[in-house]
């Protein structure tokens, strides 16, 4: 149990951070205020059916604030590194302003990276909800600040199980990011990602390509494929299977030829 003093420090450093994606339970019912809420991500985490982690070694890309990372941890993981670099380059204060005042305007944004108030590589402004986060649960999750696309993988190596979540839509090769996963992996890769229906098509591998903000008003949205699509990039990517294991509708309306909906695929290096 901490001390009080402890706690309040751990409240402190907590709302010092200027915006929190995940919220994360740091203990003592200490919860940061994500924009998602614990409630939200226990129900994405019930999405992801994470695979048995405990004695294994995880990565986490695209970690952001780390709720999977530390989540990897708690169920027993030997080892948890996380993986980022756009979210953390970010002052996501500033970029959330930017984005809610397009969207007042009916204006299209510009991609977040091209605007230098934004954009900080040299000041990791967007990692800080990790770091805090990190402390107060003990500093146990590694982090690795890299481009997950350009980056030499070697020097990471391999892990039992990957996260990749709600990370491929936001890129411009999907197929290359599966390749790349699929050389990380010993064991599974969890993938989520938005993605298509169109009914009467389900045996064609679809993907939807989004030219500027049409998903989500968020310009950095590329692509959204259906399950055949996914399932079969994981397969070409060097995965031996690949399994839907969740797939969540998204609001639409019923007129609508193509359905958006969140889906889940676990990808098995081994048969």
């Amino acid at each position: 149990m901490r001390k009080e003093a402890e706690v309040g420090d751990v409240e402190a450093s907590v709302r010092s951070v200027p915006f929190w994606w995940h919220s994360i339970a740091l203990g003592n019912d200490v919860v940061t205020p994500g924009h998602h809420s614990l409630e939200a991500m226990q129900a994405l985490l019930a999405e992801t059916h994470l695979p048995d982690v405990e004695g294994k070694s995880v990565l986490d890309i695209g970690a952001w604030d780390g709720f999977y990372s530390f989540e990897a941890l708690r169920r027993g993981a030997r080892r948890v590194v996380a993986l980022d670099h756009y979210v953390w380059f970010l002052d996501l204060a500033a970029q959330q302003r930017y984005w809610r005042e397009c969207r007042e305007q009916g204006r299209v944004p510009e991609p977040y990276h091209e605007i230098p108030g934004l954009w900080h590589p040299d000041r990791l402004l967007g990692k800080q909800g990790f770091d805090t986060a990190n402390r107060a649960l003990g500093d146990r999750v590694e982090s690795v600040v890299g481009d997950f696309m350009t980056m030499e993988l070697d020097p990471l190596g391999q892990f039992d199980v990957v996260l990749f979540l709600g990370v491929l839509y936001h890129l411009e090769d999907p197929f290359e990011a599966i390749k790349r996963l699929a050389t990380l992996t010993s064991e599974v890769a969890v993938i989520s990602t938005q993605a298509i229906e169109v009914p009467g098509f389900e045996r064609h591998a679809l993907c939807e390509f989004f030219e500027s903000s049409e998903l989500g008003a968020d310009v950095s949205n590329w692509w959204a494929p259906n399950k055949q699509a996914l399932t079969g990039m994981c397969r070409a990517a060097g995965f031996q299977r690949a399994e839907v294991v969740s797939a969540v509708p998204e609001h639409a309306n019923e007129s609508d030829a193509v359905k958006r909906e969140r889906i889940v695929v676990h990808a098995y290096k081994g048969v």
